[in-house]
């Protein structure tokens, strides 16, 4: 059986988490993680991204507990939403120094630069993942889309990859072996799947495993995100955080 050693995508009260960042620190460090990263939505979204102005309180709540911690590290992160076709975030370059991780995914309720075409593309990939079949036109869209994200950005990983829009996963593991961007199983949805798991191994990309959690007992929860990777065959050496107990 295998666990994470760290956990870099968790949620607070800052976004939609129903927790506190020291909430998450608590509970990550009774599960005996080494690391844990806050990184809540980016503030792009309308209705559950944080807010610009808090940003920097989030960076001061952690620094205040550091040292009533030591056993672990605590890191500020962001899951930046990918929305733009220029492959801008809806974080700043400003903002981007002040978090040591940036994620990316892809989200309902982003719009961007473009607010028209990503409200025509978000009712595209709603309308079809839950009442029909992809298309190859929002296939390939959505695919362009994230892979120009991780091309002009400088990621750590994209989150859950494939949820909510549906891509040629193919594309997006050569653009994140290229740019040493890892792709994640995200034990909260079924993105990476057990197929795409698989895909993607077949570039030199490495996988890390988020919890996702949105509420505190769940950081560092990996069961669902470990039985879609046994299933898929792949070495799970090339996960970054996996370590055997």
């Amino acid at each position: 059986m295998s666990g994470i050693i760290w956990d870099f995508h968790t949620h607070t009260t800052y976004s939609h988490g129903k927790g506190s960042i020291e909430d998450n620190v608590k509970v990550a460090v009774k599960k005996g993680l080494k690391k844990i990263a806050i990184s809540d939505h980016g503030p792009g979204h309308l209705t559950y991204g944080i807010k610009r102005a808090k940003i920097k309180e989030m960076r001061r709540d952690i620094e205040a507990i550091k040292d009533k911690y030591p056993e672990i590290e605590i890191l500020l992160g962001v899951e930046a939403n990918v929305i733009n076709r220029s492959g801008a975030l809806d974080i700043t370059d400003e903002e981007k120094g002040l978090f040591d991780i940036v994620m990316a995914g892809y989200h309902y309720g982003a719009f961007g630069e473009e607010p028209g075409r990503q409200l025509r593309l978000h009712a595209e990939n709603f309308v079809l993942n839950h009442f029909g079949t992809t298309t190859a036109k929002l296939k390939k869209e959505n695919t362009e889309l994230m892979v120009k994200a991780v091309y002009e950005n400088e990621l750590m990983a994209i989150t859950h990859p494939g949820d909510k829009y549906d891509v040629y996963i193919e594309e997006i593991a050569k653009a994140c072996a290229e740019k040493n961007v890892w792709m994640e199983i995200n034990n909260s949805h079924p993105f990476l799947t057990v197929e795409t798991i698989a895909i993607a191994a077949g570039y030199d990309v490495s996988f890390v495993i988020g919890s996702d959690a949105h509420v505190p007992h769940k950081v560092g929860n990996c069961e669902n995100a470990v039985a879609r990777l046994e299933e898929s065959g792949v070495d799970p050496a090339r996960v970054v955080n996996l370590a055997d107990y």
